[in-house]
């Protein structure tokens, strides 16, 4: 693709942005569409932003909120980027609206903030950007409409969030109070500030609350807002938090480049999703924190590829607006939290704006992302992550052995407690796919899931993740396999190797006698529907536009013993007559983000021996054409008897010794 077909953009400039051709005009243009498109749908006060689609759970009203809060940040981008020198009617309608807002009489008003209400959330982004733009709109105000706005963000202090990023908000909406000399609490900034270094896990990691919350929050949440704070407190009063913010983001951006595909597409793994250019929220903040490892080209290549991305998927929409989605309307990946104007986070992205127009980041020349410079290997102890990505075809992969988002593990509890989620239990996530996240699909739990099956086929759940390590190009984890009327636990340990394009997975078994054990692969998704083919051990699927994943078998997937190389066990069984491995493709609709129809590359041993066992897959998803059978005799797996070590052996010599 090429063209953004609902959006009307100046002609790219290849000199300056050689890779993306966009330019500030380009995100001022795009910025002005979806604000322009917000207008049909407020209300006569301009307090609240109805807009159609999806209600969540907090109700319309709170919907409208978040309709006003959330494009409120995104004009606030706009006109305090531009020195005021916007519309006025973009100033008045905002303007307009918190004094509909905050009027009790109005018919529109909004909730009060009370403890842990959605009215929270919504809150911060409007403190935010009540401070960016404070000359044009807050100092504006006239005085009873000021103290109406004081009076309804008074609901803070003092009051109770939820125990994760839910902290910020607080922190952000009394610092607000605070900079226009209102009441508030300075005890409850600093006890929020504070309980976050209990989330600190290193490497510029925090995790979203207690537990392994791994995800984007970290970057639009737990490292934005902190930083926010500091662009509202006064020089000096910080108390030293924000050098240590400053480096924290520093260090998280040294790898974050290497979660963007080279068409621009972050990886696919996560709640909240529908926010989309979000995830460009701290790559921009680290700009105008001045404390951002990436050179400015960097930066805008970066942030303008996601950008280009998106609005040549259609986003947003022919009416202009943002769905609940990743490129159209696709509510499984949302959350009942989400309600039609919460996809409006994204204007996060467009911090950038905050910049002016002759900073470095708007005039150098654009550099390439690091998947377009060479193949990379990018290791993340803390979240348990591998990053791999291929300069052929641009792709991102990221191999999860750490992030599960369930409450912390009680070693004395169950070991299968928690719950799965498709967007943090599966084993990889890519820049180029999506988990099927659809109810039907996750049941089945076929897509980058080694399972065992109980006799009706219900699958054993990955929904809780056990790290065991990360470095270099492998990680391992386990977890614990339970089946339906079986008190047992079952540990399945995998330990993940990278080599080039591919995955190892090398999995230590434990399951009952007779049980089916059944791994997939990447669900690829397309508007046509994948071609499957199969062969002895291997599957594969392949969309239209030339994505192939394919799933083959290594090891063990037959009951041979021997231990050559997986193509010696495989003809070894097809010559005996014994039974080989299951390789089929699993077809779904409309369980995908990324298009209608979706297929899943799997293996499948229908009767395990029980006790333990060692089987090896090679995971492969790429543009370029696969043969999988040729794949098949890429890896040679030797296993130490009693099984105690399973040695890799690629044909570039290269070999990694695997243990449980």
């Amino acid at each position: 693709m090429s063209v953004a077909p609902h959006l009307r953009l100046p002609p790219p400039d290849r000199l300056l942005s050689s890779r993306t051709g966009w330019t500030r005009a380009h995100w001022e243009v795009t910025a002005d569409r979806m604000l322009d498109a917000l207008v049909p749908y407020a209300t006569p006060g301009l307090a609240q932003y109805r807009l159609p689609g999806r209600s969540s759970w907090s109700g319309v009203v709170s919907d409208g909120l978040e309709g006003y809060a959330r494009s409120f940040l995104l004009a606030a981008c706009r006109i305090a980027g531009a020195g005021g020198a916007v519309d006025p009617a973009l100033i008045e309608r905002y303007a307009t609206g918190l004094a509909s807002g905050t009027d009790r009489d109005s018919g529109e008003s909004w909730p009060e903030l009370t403890d842990c209400s959605q009215q929270m959330v919504e809150a911060a982004s409007i403190a935010v950007a009540l401070h960016e733009t404070r000359p044009w709109i807050w100092d504006r105000l006239d005085a009873r409409v000021q103290e109406r706005v004081v009076d309804w963000f008074s609901g803070f202090v003092g009051g109770r969030t939820w125990d994760n990023n839910w902290r910020l908000f607080q922190v952000v909406s009394e610092q607000f109070l605070a900079s226009v000399g209102a009441p508030h609490s300075r005890s409850d900034i600093e006890s929020n500030l504070d309980r976050i270094e209990d989330w600190y896990a290193g490497d510029g990691w925090y995790t979203d609350g207690d537990g392994r919350n791994f995800d984007y929050y970290i970057g639009w949440a737990m490292h934005l807002y902190p930083l926010l704070w500091s662009r509202m407190v006064g020089p000096g009063d910080d108390g030293g938090r924000t050098a240590v913010y400053r480096d924290r983001l520093s260090r998280f951006l040294e790898d974050y480049p290497h979660f963007f595909g080279a068409d621009g597409a972050p990886v696919h793994q996560g709640r909240s999703l529908t926010y989309r250019f979000a995830a460009l929220a701290p790559v921009w903040m680290g700009a105008l924190a001045d404390c951002t490892p990436l050179a400015p080209g960097l930066t805008r290549r970066l942030a303008s590829g996601t950008m280009r991305h998106f609005a040549e998927r259609g986003v947003p929409d022919e009416r202009g607006l943002l769905t609940l989605g990743w490129y159209d309307t696709f509510l499984p990946s949302t959350q009942p939290y989400s309600g039609p104007a919460s996809p409006y986070w994204a204007s996060k992205g467009f911090l950038g704006l905050l910049l002016p127009a002759d900073h470095a980041v708007w005039t150098a020349r654009e550099l390439p992302l690091p998947v377009e410079e060479s193949d990379r290997y990018t290791a993340l102890p803390a979240p348990g992550w591998l990053l791999h990505g291929t300069r052929h075809d641009g792709i991102v992969r990221l191999v999860n052995h750490g992030s599960d988002h369930n409450p912390p593990y009680d070693p004395a509890g169950d070991p299968a407690d928690g719950e799965e989620d498709p967007h943090y239990a599966k084993f990889a996530y890519s820049s180029a796919t999506a988990p099927e996240s659809a109810p039907h699909a996750a049941a089945r739990g076929i897509d980058n899931h080694l399972a065992l099956l109980a006799p009706d086929g219900t699958p054993s759940r990955r929904g809780r993740v056990h790290p065991l390590r990360c470095e270099g190009r492998t990680a391992a984890s386990w977890y614990a396999a339970r089946l339906p009327g079986d008190e047992q636990r079952y540990r399945i340990a995998t330990t993940s190797v990278l080599h080039g394009p591919w995955e190892i997975r090398v999995h230590h078994i434990d399951a009952p006698e007779g049980a089916a054990v059944r791994e997939g692969g990447h669900a690829v998704a397309h508007t046509e529907r994948p071609v499957a083919t199969s062969g002895p051990g291997w599957a594969m699927a392949r969309t239209a536009d030339g994505l192939s994943s394919a799933v083959v078998a290594l090891y063990g997937w037959e009951g041979a013993t021997g231990v050559d190389g997986a193509g010696a066990e495989v003809a070894r069984a097809e010559a005996a007559g014994a039974e080989v491995a299951r390789a089929e493709v699993a077809r779904d609709v409309q369980s995908n983000a990324y298009g209608p129809y979706s297929a899943i590359p799997y293996l499948r041993r229908d009767r395990h021996p029980g006790g333990r066992s060692i089987q090896v897959s090679l995971i492969a998803l790429s543009r370029d054409t696969l043969h999988p059978r040729a794949l098949r005799d890429s890896v040679s797996v030797r296993v130490a008897a009693g099984g105690t070590s399973v040695v890799l052996a690629f044909l570039d010599g290269t070999t990694v010794e695997v243990t449980d």
